[in-house]
């Protein structure tokens, strides 16, 4: 844990050292904020409710994550430091969970600085802490499966725009695949296995405020799967 600790503050200090943690923060902000407010219509729906803020989150971060993610193994690559990383006295999982660490440091700041909006909202009605806390948990957990998939992504990629593209693809893809048992008539079995993939379907729940279990288990397993498949890249890696 001591490596992955020492990963994680070389590249939180990498991503703050350049404007690339201070872009992602002030997008993340600025397009949730704006959306929630303004397309949304916070002020015409007449009601106190922070669901259409957290419900924007799946398409939000499907699409400023990979920003965040696209340079933690493909901008190695073509700095050529990648080779030097992996020589030095770390593990693969102390390399991949440090990046990890790293990119929800900056994931969670931006949400943190978030929480002004909630208290704002609140001044327009009564609020009750628990489905807040909740949804919040929900941002959390459907970042963390977004950071892993998008680490694992960006280490099997060579430069940072296909990293990044990839990603958003791949991201937008599981979160709008739910939405296809509604456009399209599919098969009972079908459909829950659609609806079992994607990540939006499984934040539901958690926009709702409701903590279920199951999806808890999901975003885990999720974000486990693809941080174990990046290490596992790492390691063909070192034989090429």
């Amino acid at each position: 844990m001591k490596g992955a600790l020492t990963i994680a503050a070389r590249e939180t200090k990498a991503y703050f050292n350049s404007p690339v943690a201070y872009i992602f923060i002030l997008a993340f902000l600025l397009s949730a904020g704006v959306l929630f407010f303004f397309v949304e219509g916070f002020f015409a729906a007449g009601r106190a409710s922070m669901r259409p803020y957290f419900g924007l989150m799946p398409i939000i971060l499907s699409i400023l994550v990979p920003a965040l993610t696209m340079r933690l193994w493909a901008e190695e690559k073509r700095q050529g430091t990648s080779e030097l990383l992996l020589t030095m006295p770390f593990r693969d999982a102390d390399l991949v969970l440090g990046k990890f660490l790293a990119s929800m440091a900056v994931v969670g700041l931006a949400v943190v600085l978030s929480v002004p909006v909630a208290l704002m909202v609140s001044r327009f009605g009564s609020f009750d802490p628990g489905p807040i806390f909740t949804e919040y948990l929900g941002v959390l957990l459907l970042a963390c499966a977004s950071t892993a998939l998008g680490q694992m992504v960006s280490s099997a990629s060579r430069n940072q725009m296909s990293a990044f593209m990839a990603t958003a693809f791949i991201l937008v893809a599981i979160n709008l695949s739910s939405m296809m048992t509604t456009w399209v008539e599919l098969p009972p079995l079908a459909a829950r296995v659609v609806n079992w993939i994607s990540l939006s379907y499984h934040f539901i729940s958690f926009s709702r405020g409701i903590l279920d279990t199951r999806d808890l288990v999901y975003f885990m397993l999720f974000t486990a799967l693809f941080l174990y498949m990046t290490a596992r890249n790492l390691a063909a890696g070192r034989w090429r």
